[in-house]
């Protein structure tokens, strides 16, 4: 199963940040639309981050004062974005996330941002592929199908 089959690319808004934006503003985001991040981008729609729940966390857990409405998002936003194409593997996938503690991934089709997939997505789509496969296989055995 590849990105692409996780469903449809067209008609979905995906939701984004600034870098010169607040922190403050990014956590209203995350939270209005109930998501775990946000990719960065400048003013010419490139991606040059991502901004995520644990990035917040990383400033709330700093020794020094911190202001969320003061803090610009490029302070804390992850700048090192890993990105996956419609046509990657879930397998793969899964793997790289779990292997750069990572579970947010930015999709890329044309050099355009076109989703995000989380891990959640991935283990869903792992999950419902298993289920199948297993009442295949019974249904096979059972005689079901001939």
């Amino acid at each position: 199963m590849k990105i692409r089959d996780l469903g449809k690319f067209a008609d979905i808004e995906i939701q984004t940040a600034r870098p010169e934006e607040s922190v403050h503003d990014a956590i209203q985001r995350l939270v209005q639309f109930n998501i775990g991040a946000l990719p960065v981008c400048d003013d010419s729609g490139r991606v040059v981050g991502i901004i995520s729940e644990r990035d917040v966390l990383r400033l709330c857990s700093r020794d020094d004062a911190y202001d969320t409405r003061r803090t610009l998002v490029e302070e804390v936003m992850t700048k090192d974005v890993v990105i996956g194409v419609p046509s990657d593997d879930l397998d793969y996938v899964m793997h790289v996330m779990t292997e750069r503690h990572i579970r947010h991934l930015p999709v890329f089709d044309q050099g355009k941002l076109v989703r995000i997939v989380s891990i959640g997505d991935v283990v869903k789509a792992r999950l419902d592929a298993s289920e199948t496969e297993i009442r295949y296989m019974r249904d096979y055995v059972s005689g079901v199908i001939a």
